[in-house]
């Protein structure tokens, strides 16, 4: 685990930070809920308002982990798999509860930022994924028909609007999904927190778990200096390594993402890129993604080919291509750079996993953390007051560790280095095609 605060955008905007307890003493709770990230803070909140005494353990501090550190895109949808793929996999009935369910994440964000009085730093403006080449446009065409059988307002922009509402010309066109939007990730965090103790819900910071024993009928969650004796527990640590988390890591792949904040941007000049401040993602497999913060900072990350001390690097790529992307006058001025943790499973999709009786963890947002992990809380809290497991929406099963795991986490990387040569190759005959047709209104030949 990183010790050092991370630089976030987030930490420096999110406001004064609450206070929590210490656990000085053992302790018993009806439900302990390891993690205080979004799934952790969302499972603890629906508990408590049901009735559930719940006590929540977080090894650093409320939004330490991967629910402080990313983008603040609120994408309610999946990163790779859609809904056609889903119902393949799933089943028609089973794979129907889960595209409902995340297809409900955005509302539920917004609702509980509203709830949370979040203000300007939640906006629920939509999100775009532009296609980067023609084959790609097909398929979102395709998924975006899927998505409105299941009546999701989600629709289809040709090239042209998508241009107007990039200022790129590179894309083929874009699926738009008007419950997307952006949040600081880390005030949404700290919102659930405090309405979670609003409800009754005790949180506990420092407070790092070794391990979880069964003790009987119940389950003895050790702290190293502490026990407590626990009827339920829900591990929602995502793709932390240490003590008890260690059994959620093992089933996914950790993916290092790197996102960079720049200073604010005049409005005259965000206003040609992102002229309904939209966040931006597109298809490529070097994915580019751009949003802004509620004082015109940019944001925007990327991944490295080697992950070893990369972020001073990665920062001033990033920028970099920024400016190449959005035609910028200048390479923007950095204010914050920082790394989060993805938690990607093979088959791209969330998973519920049974540890024990009573025991169950959650996670594999696969790049879709806000949304996807607030609604896997629902979905645990529901477990917890009875809903059989087959009954859940998300798929259940007994943890089985990724074989060759070690040797799996290079594979990002290596897919990396052929996206980014196949990227370039798409984008170029793009680019050429694009030499040829009139420029967009504002920008210069």
């Amino acid at each position: 685990m990183d010790r050092r605060a991370p630089d976030t955008l987030w930490r420096a905007t999110a406001g004064p930070k609450p206070g929590f307890g210490r656990l000085e003493q053992n302790a018993e709770a009806e439900v302990v809920v390891i993690g205080g990230g979004f799934t952790g803070l969302s499972a603890a909140l629906h508990l408590a308002r049901r009735g559930i005494d719940v006590l929540l353990l977080e090894a650093r501090e409320i939004g330490w982990g991967a629910s402080g550190r990313n983008a603040g895109f609120v994408v309610p949808n999946f990163s790779k798999a859609d809904p056609a793929t889903v119902m393949a996999r799933l089943g028609r009935e089973k794979g129907r509860q889960l595209l409902d369910l995340v297809g409900r994440g955005g509302n539920r964000v917004f609702e509980i930022a509203l709830e949370g009085e979040l203000g300007r730093q939640a906006e629920q403006n939509g999100w775009l994924q532009p296609a980067h080449s023609a084959a790609m446009a097909d398929t979102l065409r395709k998924r975006v028909q899927d998505w409105q059988d299941l009546g999701r307002p989600v629709r289809w922009l040709d090239a042209a609007a998508t241009a107007e509402r990039t200022g790129m010309d590179i894309y083929h066109g874009a699926l738009s999904d008007s419950s997307g939007g952006m949040i600081n990730p880390l005030a949404y965090a700290r919102a659930l927190a405090r309405l979670a103790v609003a409800a009754g819900v005790r949180i506990v910071e420092g407070a790092a778990v070794a391990d979880v024993k069964e003790a009987g009928s119940d389950w003895q969650v050790e702290t190293g200096e502490t026990v407590v004796r626990a009827r339920k527990v829900l591990l929602c640590t995502n793709a932390e390594t240490e003590g008890a988390a260690a059994r959620l890591a093992r089933q996914v792949i950790p993916l290092n993402v790197y996102q960079i904040a720049t200073e604010p941007l005049p409005s005259e000049m965000t206003a040609r890129f992102s002229p309904l401040r939209e966040p931006v993602s597109d298809t490529r497999a070097n994915i580019f993604t751009f949003r802004l913060d509620a004082d015109n900072r940019l944001i925007s990350g990327g991944m490295a080919i080697v992950p070893l001390a990369a972020e001073r690097r990665m920062g001033k790529r990033i920028a970099r291509r920024l400016a190449r992307e959005l035609h910028l006058p200048e390479v923007p001025r950095v204010a914050h750079v920082w790394r989060g943790t993805a938690a990607v499973t093979t088959d791209f999709l969330p998973h519920i996993y049974r540890f024990g009786p009573g025991f169950l963890g959650a996670t594999g947002c696969n790049g879709r953390g806000i949304a996807m992990t607030t609604m896997l809380g629902e979905v645990l809290a529901d477990a917890v007051k009875g809903t059989a497991l087959d009954e859940l929406p998300v798929p259940v099963s007994e943890p089985a560790p990724i074989p060759f795991r070690r040797a799996a986490r290079a594979a990002p990387s290596l897919v990396l280095l052929k996206g980014l040569w196949d990227d370039w190759r798409t984008t170029r005959r793009t680019a050429a095609k694009a030499l040829n047709t009139p420029t967009l209104k504002g920008e210069n030949p």
